[in-house]
């Protein structure tokens, strides 16, 4: 399909040379604004989910799973900050409807390469001032290779809910790196070693800091090596991180299969001439 939101000719080589692509601002500051009080109330109620649920950990990562969700603590011992919440979109209405926006399920339509996509997965990052840790450098897809078998249709877009800049520990990426598809990883340094990209099989000298006014999208392959800073700031960097699939794929971590955007193409269906 195509429409106002479908990608341009521009996007299409980033895509393909660079793995990645930035659409500046292209949510308002109202909708923003409205991003930012949903995501408090998901702090809120993961925060009692935190409480509640079944807490774990692995190389001084803190974890608790409730149900399906499951919430990421900051690093620091005893802290009770949220890092990330994975899938978070159920827990506010809001959120739940975000998956559907065109400006989000359009453009996906095309890097996933099927009219009917769906969610793999969905992360909100709180990245809290002063507290909030760094990401290593890492690829999406060693993370998910065990749990399917389409991992070159799992494009990701990140949704900037703060202005993210290198003082607050904005998104790094490494420019080419999906080129290589899936890369070793950090074996021998800890469980989840393998899951971070050995620095020696990509350059990290093609690393570009994605700074970004909030309501920016950025989407990028899940084979793109990514990763970020501590946030040494006093404002916060939250942001969320969505990757859709073909829509007859059940979710990761959720129950079920969530396709999105199923009113825009009955709505086109529908259009006189077709």
């Amino acid at each position: 399909m195509s429409g106002a939101f479908a990608l341009s000719d521009a996007e299409r080589r980033a895509w393909r040379d660079d793995g990645f692509f930035l659409r500046r601002a292209a949510f308002g500051a109202a909708e923003v604004e409205s991003l930012r009080a949903a995501a408090e109330r998901v702090r809120a109620l993961a925060t009692r989910l935190a409480v509640e649920g079944r807490p774990w950990e692995v190389d001084g990562n803190r974890y608790v799973d409730a149900g399906a969700v499951t919430v990421q603590l900051e690093h620091r011992p005893g802290s009770t900050s949220l890092r990330v919440v994975e899938p978070f979109h159920e827990l506010d209405p809001v959120f739940d409807a975000l998956m559907d926006d065109p400006r989000i399920v359009e453009p996906m339509r095309e890097l996933v390469g099927s009219d009917r996509v769906g969610l793999w997965t969905d992360k909100l990052n709180f990245k809290p001032p002063h507290e909030g840790s760094g990401f290593q450098w890492h690829q999406d897809s060693p993370y998910w290779a065990h749990a399917c078998g389409h991992l070159d249709r799992l494009p990701n877009v990140m949704l900037a809910l703060d202005d993210a800049d290198e003082s607050n520990g904005c998104f790094r990426v490494v420019r080419g790196s999906h080129r290589s598809g899936l890369l070793p990883g950090r074996r021998g340094e800890g469980v989840l070693g393998p899951l971070f990209t050995d620095p020696r099989h990509f350059d990290l000298a093609a690393q570009i800091a994605a700074a970004m006014p909030a309501g920016s999208l950025f989407f990028f392959s899940p084979h793109t090596v990514h990763g970020s800073e501590p946030n040494r700031s006093d404002r916060a960097r939250r942001a969320m991180v969505l990757t859709y699939q073909p829509a007859e794929f059940a979710q990761f971590k959720a129950p079920g299969r969530r396709e999105c955007g199923r009113a825009d193409l009955a709505h086109a269906a529908a259009a006189p001439g077709r």
